[in-house]
């Protein structure tokens, strides 16, 4: 086994943990790893990017449907118009040139980043409990289940972390089960975007079920580990993962006098975006600890 298939089995083990953990993520992954250290072509990744992504959800299902964690009307509806949606996105990136689709893929990348920092707000009642299982209405369930399609499709990124809030801020599912249901979407709607990408590109099956496997791996583990790891931590950490692999790429694909540039402006906009949460957001993670500290100052202060 050369090293860079050691480097690529080993990255594949991380798309499924992802998958397993947080129910996303996978393309965002995937995508980069067989461009950059894979050598596939652009067109190429996110086609195999949807066969991997696809097949180690639908694994990952199993162990989420075990546990009573899947909304199966509401996943099987969304899912349904997710195919729709992401055939016709798949049939269209094949048309496009691979260097547009890698830029939209990093765009999409910088927009999950920042989302997954931002955090979920919790459903539920105040008292923080998880709001009872519900089914989403039809036709909210059919528009987003296309949208979503349509953008996973075309990038081969963007289902799990479009899924899951759709799943439990719009439909108020709680996030286990927002989790578990999105499983089933994303490896509907990937089987779709793959024939529609396969109708113009040809992959390397055998290195391609090979990332495949790799992934089942991680995302068994992944299922495991799932509740037993602060999904806060987890989240805001990928989410800065995210943030540059989203900024390499897009430095890749620009002209190289433009690459500095676009480092330099996505720092600004982190060190923005963090000043403003300090100073102005009185709810901030950043000033957690200095909240906890006043707090217990607070509690062991003389009245």
């Amino acid at each position: 086994m050369t090293v860079t298939l050691f480097l690529v089995l080993a990255l594949s083990v991380v798309i499924g943990l992802s998958l397993g953990v947080l129910g996303g993520g996978g393309s965002i992954l995937t995508v980069p790893i067989l461009v950059y250290v894979a050598g596939f072509e652009a067109k190429e990744a996110i086609a195999a990017s949807l066969f991997v992504v696809g097949v180690t959800s639908a694994v990952s299902v199993i162990s989420h449907a075990r546990g009573g964690r899947v909304m199966w009307r509401t996943g099987l509806i969304f899912g349904a118009a997710g195919m729709a949606g992401a055939f016709v996105g798949g049939l269209l990136g094949g048309r496009i040139p691979g260097q547009v689709l890698l830029i939209a893929f990093a765009l999409m990348m910088v927009a999950t980043s920042v989302a997954m920092l931002r955090g979920r707000k919790k459903a539920g009642g105040a008292d923080g409990a998880e709001p009872v299982k519900h089914e989403l209405p039809l036709g909210r369930v059919l528009l987003d289940g296309a949208v979503v399609g349509l953008v996973t499709g075309l990038v081969g990124a963007g289902g799990g972390f479009l899924v899951v809030p759709a799943l439990a801020l719009l439909g108020g599912l709680p996030m286990s089960v927002a989790v578990g249901t999105s499983l089933v979407v994303i490896a509907m709607k990937s089987f779709a975007g793959l024939a529609g990408y396969l109708t113009t590109v040809h992959l390397d099956w055998g290195l391609t079920l090979a990332v495949t496997a790799a992934a089942i791996v991680g995302t068994l583990v992944g299922s495991k580990l799932a509740g037993r790891i602060p999904e806060t931590a987890l989240r805001k950490a990928f989410g800065w993962f995210v943030l540059a692999m989203g900024t390499f790429v897009l430095t890749q694909q620009a002209p190289e006098d433009l690459r500095w540039i676009i480092v330099a402006g996505v720092a600004a906009l982190a060190v923005t975006a963090a000043g403003i949460c300090w100073f102005f957001v009185n709810s901030c993670p950043l000033r957690k600890n200095d909240r906890n500290s006043a707090h217990r100052s607070g509690q062991h202060s003389p009245a």
